[in-house]
């Protein structure tokens, strides 16, 4: 056999030896999943630092090279690693409560159906800020023209700075309640403390949970008490699994009329707010059974690109689609750089052909 062929051979033989191990590993971490559902069933934690020493003390004992010891241990260790996390992971997915409902999602709100991918964009549009009635009425009845069922806006501001505009309270969002049903508009409107709740409760049709407050679990939980739908906004530095936890406190209260939104996350970018990753929504689509919405108004941070991202929202199957509009963006209170006047939005309608 001269060289060529012999390293052919060695090279089969390695192959070989791979796929044993592939069987191997993957045979290890079935047993080991075994392992962690008996544990579960006693009561027992799922890392024992004692079993893994012993574990890596009888391979030490059988190792005759030529891998040191020290090299086992850490490929065993990242063995180890992997396999917790496998362990950790299942342990979730068996948990999740979304999961059992098998199918996509679907609810009405004041006769308006919301569904995981029903083929159709909503559009929930409105100031971000509700600063007074002249605002409201004239933004309400532009969206009523064009045929909209849905207007958000903020009477309740959580802001980076205690010093900025903290929106109008209660007494705005009755304000708010009056005038969009006035034009036959459903009221979007975030809750920021569990304690506002039941007082909030007649003037909102959907709850909307911002991103600071995601890891909010009282008030997540005490939305998941009502039964209005609660839009839940991604967190700027939340993963998707973050998020559908986050999710999960919502529907174990009792409430599934859920919308899990994205808003964009936080990256070393500075030309935008945030930066949007419009791969959830497809990710998302698989992972839940959830309508999804994107807030493409909080991601980018300026009204300049808006449209684009309207569209690319809606070609990767966004269910829902938030925007910020004011009547005089130069005049608003908050977010001023991020908000479309009338004309630009109703532009941005024609080109998604949707509010008609």
């Amino acid at each position: 056999m001269d060289k060529k062929e012999q390293l052919q051979s060695l090279r089969s033989e390695i192959n070989e030896i791979n796929k044993k191990i592939l069987y191997l590993l993957n045979e290890r971490a079935s047993i080991a999943l075994e392992v962690a559902k008996c544990k579960a069933q006693l009561g027992i934690s799922g890392f024992d630092p004692v079993r893994e020493a012993e574990m890596l003390s009888e391979l030490f004992e059988e190792n005759e090279g030529p891998f040191s010891n020290e090299e086992l241990r850490e490929i065993f260790k990242n063995i180890f690693q992997k396999t917790l996390l496998l362990m950790d992971r299942q342990d979730r997915q068996e948990k999740l409560l979304s999961k059992k409902l098998g199918e996509k999602v679907s609810f009405t709100v004041n006769g308006v159906e919301i569904s995981s991918g029903g083929g159709r964009m909503l559009v929930v549009a409105g100031p971000c800020a509700v600063e007074n009635r002249e605002q409201l009425e004239e933004i309400a009845s532009f969206l009523h023209e064009r045929g909209l069922k849905f207007m958000r806006g903020g009477a309740f501001k959580p802001r980076t700075s205690p010093y900025d505009f903290q929106g109008l309270g209660l007494e705005g969002l009755k304000i708010f309640h009056e005038v969009a049903h006035k034009y036959e508009l459903n009221v979007v409107s975030e809750i920021t403390d569990p304690r506002l709740v039941e007082e909030a409760l007649p003037y909102v049709d959907i709850w909307q949970i911002g991103a600071r407050n995601m890891y909010n679990y009282a008030l997540l939980q005490e939305v998941g008490r009502q039964t209005k739908p609660v839009i839940l906004k991604r967190n700027f530095a939340a993963t998707w699994e973050e998020l559908i936890l986050a999710s999960e406190y919502i529907l174990q209260a009792g409430n599934d009329k859920i919308i899990l939104c994205e808003r964009g996350v936080r990256t070393s970018e500075h030309w935008v707010r945030n930066t949007l990753d419009l791969s959830s929504v497809p990710i998302l689509h698989q992972e839940t059974p959830w309508p999804i919405m994107v807030d493409i108004s909080h991601a980018a941070g300026r009204r300049d690109i808006l449209s684009p991202l309207a569209k690319a929202s809606q070609a990767v199957g966004a269910d829902l689609l938030m925007v910020e509009v004011h009547n005089h963006p130069e005049r608003a209170r908050s977010d001023s750089q991020q908000q479309l006047n009338l004309e630009e939005f109703g532009n941005m309608l024609e080109l998604l052909e949707v509010g008609k």
